[in-house]
């Protein structure tokens, strides 16, 4: 049996009134592979913790199976934790680890038949007679999720399972848990930090920051319609092109974005979405490009919806099957405060607004809002923005380009490009999509 999953307005407060998580409202349904992401102290482990029964609910409701649950004892909901550490019995083999849950729940039953199938599911039969000691940790990763399975439960709950091992172990057994739990049909809540994991498993991604969810969709549409700055630079490798920008949009000319030294020309008749820029007239926005929206026009000519841009190579970037090509093009980036979120433990007086009612309503309404903005040089900017998080370290040049490893570049070469205009994104100061449309967000709840 698999089991649909719902919280409602779930917050979670531990004592000084330090709150992890924060109104949060996600319905997961039976049998879907759900990933939390966000950074390190987002509240996604509380929030798979909730749903365990490991932490108290502070306010909110969680159901299951259209049943309140939000007492129940972690025992009675029938639900097994995957953990990052394994969280295996030292003293027990693999068998003993895998049969232990089952003598615990049926005393008089013998477990090892279903331990035995277990195995054989898992290709795990040789490591059964071993100790935790005696096994890598991939092996170990497998017994404890063999564990969780040999229980048959209605949902599996995985907490960074796969963090603790080596890359290339990483990719095997990313592939191993998502082919199984399709097998299975067993509804699946993953909790990681790793973008790439959470792209490549999940049928829908729900990403955290400071608590508060900031979209839910399909992988897919979050990368390809992030809600705001936050989303839009948390997913996608390399990161995505932030740069500040103007928009410029005389009534006698074509509408333009500057971008310092240079600037987007936006193609006429505007498009539909390029139409709502006109409200940013003189503002300044933050502009958008993944690193496959621009490319090398080196012997090619513009493409329909393509705008021109020449950038100085500062820094290349050999993958192999692809080069990654750091540009020079005389463009401010923007920083996006908090990328990487401070556990809550740890933030300084000064950063929860000390003891003002103000500033703690303020830092509120940030997190709130997903509050990047773009860091401005006005003094009204100095008096009314929080002070930015430090920036994270950046090679040379403002804007990445993917490109193939059959064109040879070098530092200090001058290189035209070209912009697909078509896959633009612009957000306002407060780090909000304003270009694509808000109101396109397929699969934001489903």
């Amino acid at each position: 049996m698999t089991r649909a999953i719902s919280l409602y307005d779930v917050t979670k407060t531990y004592t000084r009134g330090v709150r992890v998580v924060d109104r949060l409202s996600l319905d997961i349904r039976p049998g879907e592979f759900l990933v939390l992401l966000g950074p390190s102290g987002c509240g996604k482990s509380t929030v798979l913790r909730m749903i365990a029964g490991l932490e108290e609910i502070t306010e909110g409701r969680l159901l299951l199976d259209g049943e309140e649950a939000g007492e129940l004892l972690p025992s009675e909901r029938n639900m097994a934790m995957v953990f990052q550490n394994f969280a295996l019995y030292p003293n027990m083999t693999g068998r003993g680890n895998i049969g232990f849950p089952l003598r615990v729940e049926n005393p008089g039953e013998d477990p090892r038949p279903r331990v035995d199938a277990t195995a054989r599911m898992l290709g795990i039969e040789d490591l059964l007679d071993r100790f935790p000691s005696q096994l890598s940790g991939g092996e170990r990763q497998r017994v404890a999720m063999g564990r969780a399975i040999a229980r048959h439960p209605s949902a599996f709950l995985m907490d960074e399972p796969l963090s603790n091992l080596d890359a290339k172990l990483r990719n095997h057994l990313r592939a191993e848990i998502a082919a199984l739990t399709r097998e299975l049909g067993v509804t699946t809540v993953y909790v990681t930090h790793d973008q790439s994991e959470a792209m490549s498993l999940g049928d829908r991604v729900a990403v955290l920051r400071g608590g508060v969810l900031q979209q839910v969709g399909t992988p897919r549409a979050v990368y390809a319609l992030p809600r705001n700055v936050f989303v839009a630079a948390f997913i996608g490798t390399p990161r995505i092109n932030l740069l500040r920008g103007l928009v410029r949009a005389p009534l006698d000319g074509a509408m333009t974005i500057s971008l310092g030294k240079q600037f987007l020309r936006l193609p006429e008749p505007l498009s539909l979405d390029h139409q709502l820029l006109r409200v940013q007239q003189g503002r300044e926005v933050i502009v958008g490009l993944r690193s496959e929206a621009v490319r090398i026009a080196k012997h090619s000519s513009a493409r329909p919806g393509e705008v021109p841009l020449t950038g100085l190579v500062e820094h290349v970037e050999f993958q192999g099957h692809e080069v990654l090509v750091h540009f020079n093009t005389g463009s401010q980036p923007a920083v996006v405060p908090d990328l990487e979120a401070p556990r809550p433990g740890r933030q300084s007086r000064r950063r929860r607004g000390g003891t003002s009612v103000l500033g703690r309503l303020k830092d509120r309404a940030e997190a709130l809002r997903a509050g990047p903005v773009v860091v401005l040089d006005d003094e009204e900017s100095r008096d009314t923005q929080p002070a930015p998080a430090p920036a994270e370290p950046r090679l040379p040049g403002d804007l990445v380009v993917r490109t193939t490893p059959d064109i040879d570049l070098r530092r200090g070469l001058q290189v035209p490009l070209l912009v697909d205009i078509a896959h633009l994104f612009v957000f306002d100061r407060h780090g909000e999509r304003i270009c694509p449309s808000p109101s396109r967000l397929p699969d934001l709840d489903g």
